[in-house]
């Protein structure tokens, strides 16, 4: 969608890093015994964007790729899928960053490729970007403020600053401990603030317990304050929505295929803004997260398979949901 109308409007606009991914078919052995790898694209905040497209909404991604193949393929991934990459940026110096998945008896591992990658230098300048103006929402993630001190105030500017007014600012505090590693006690901190700063805020009820130490998703409501929406993961058990007028809502998870856990957390937020988008209840957002994270469960793509998902639930429908990562 590189020719996209520059002055329409787009209900969500998601800002971060896409990478290629290199996987392998065979997820019964290790990377390491691996032969043949399989490219595809991923990336938390695009995910979301390719999400919502499949459930009927429109979505940007903004970011930035290398000059170089496998930026070039990024990009044509996320416009074939619908995704509008009009504003994204080609950096002629840097390269797209990679991570390969290591299937193990655990679950999938990841390992990164993506220190000084083309989108480890976007920086507070972004914000300035037009199509940001367009957006309904901005959707954002804790990983990008992982990525680098110009990451960090990029994030900083657009959640606490406000340098975009306007769009409800969303906000999945997606902690990648391994993106820390050179400073790990700024993580807890860092993400706190932003959590605070959001209008809408995902989290998983373990992540939360990890950086914050809150062991319920009321601890983590308590410790975030009044005055936005939470939205509480807690794996195989369900979700709970706090609303920033004070009401409470849980959904029940009930069991999915899990195939890969990777990719579910950001199916999730999709559905969540998609019923979000249609002004349902918190209590169909929740359902719709459910069941968009359990395609996205159920095979190793990164990006759910959502073309066949039916349509946002009604608000007092059956339940149906996925316990996520």
């Amino acid at each position: 969608m590189r020719g996209a109308d520059p002055e329409a409007p787009v209900e969500v606009v998601c800002v971060g890093e896409t990478m290629a991914v290199l996987a392998p078919a065979d997820t019964a052995h290790p990377l390491a015994l691996q032969t043949t790898l399989a490219l595809s694209v991923g990336g938390a905040e695009s995910n979301v964007a390719c999400a919502l497209v499949a459930l009927g909404r429109s979505a940007a991604w903004l970011g930035r790729v290398g000059a170089d193949p496998l930026g070039r393929r990024v990009l044509a991934d996320l416009a074939d899928r619908g995704v509008d990459v009009s504003a994204a940026q080609t950096d002629p110096t840097r390269p797209t960053g990679v991570y390969f998945k290591d299937p193990g008896p655990d679950g999938t591992g990841v390992h990164y490729y993506r220190r000084g990658s083309a989108a480890s230098a976007m920086g507070p300048e972004l914000a300035a970007v037009p199509l940001l103006h367009r957006a309904r929402v901005l959707h954002l993630s804790g990983i990008t403020a992982a990525l680098s001190g110009t990451c960090a105030e990029l994030l900083t500017n657009l959640v606490v600053r406000r340098t975009v007014p306007g769009p409800l600012v969303s906000f999945d505090v997606n902690h990648r401990p391994s993106l820390w590693r050179d400073r790990p006690r700024d993580a807890a901190p860092a993400l706190l603030r932003l959590a605070r700063s959001a209008d809408l805020v995902f989290v998983g009820r373990d992540e939360a317990e990890t950086l914050w130490g809150t062991r319920t998703p009321a601890a983590v409501h308590d410790l975030l304050g009044p005055g936005r929406t939470l939205v509480v993961k807690d794996a195989g058990h369900g979700a709970t929505a706090y609303g920033a007028d004070g009401t409470e809502a849980f959904v029940p998870a009930p069991p999915a295929r899990i195939v890969e856990r990777v990719g579910a957390g950001d199916a999730f937020a999709a559905g969540f803004l998609a019923a979000l988008l249609e002004g349902r209840a918190p209590e169909a957002g929740l359902r719709l997260g459910h069941l968009a994270a359990a395609a996205a469960l159920a095979t190793t793509e990164d990006i759910a398979p959502l073309c066949q998902t039916p349509p946002v639930p009604s608000d007092h429908g059956s339940t149906v949901g996925e316990p996520h990562g």
